[in-house]
């Protein structure tokens, strides 16, 4: 009568756990990369956002609202301090003084961020809806 053996080898054991490590190793930069896209959202939302409050402030006011007018509350300014999860910084300027003519609103990745090793450093929009930004594909 012969004995089965039954269980798996220190050698098979050793086997699948450097298989689950190389699967990892391939498997975990991939998703980060695909995390980081994903949360551009955060910057081109608030950006969009923002263009649309402006354009309401314009109407309201005839002239665009300055970047201290960004963070007060309406009527008096547009109510928007950050992006939504804060990821990002967002900022204003005026294309003349006095923002009657047009303003750029612009949103980078904050210092030491989740999106600061992104490649998209840097997007735009401004008072005619141009969108722009570090890669163009950004935007997308």
């Amino acid at each position: 009568m012969t004995k089965t053996q039954t269980g798996v080898t220190l050698i098979e054991l050793v086997i699948v756990m450097v298989i689950i490590g190389i699967l990892a190793a391939i498997a975990v930069p991939s998703y980060r990369q695909y995390v980081i896209r994903s949360q551009r959202v955060d910057a081109t939302s608030a950006l969009l956002r923002l263009a649309t409050a402006q354009e309401k402030f314009y109407l309201q006011n005839n002239r665009y609202a300055t970047n201290a007018e960004r963070v007060t509350a309406p009527p008096a300014g547009l109510g928007i301090p950050g992006t939504e999860h804060g990821w990002y910084t967002l900022a204003t300027a005026c294309v003349v003084a006095g923002c009657a003519s047009g303003f750029t609103a612009t949103a980078v990745p904050v210092a030491g961020g989740p999106q600061a090793s992104d490649a998209c450093q840097l997007f735009q929009v401004n008072d005619r809806g141009v969108k722009t930004a570090t890669i163009p594909k950004c935007w997308n």
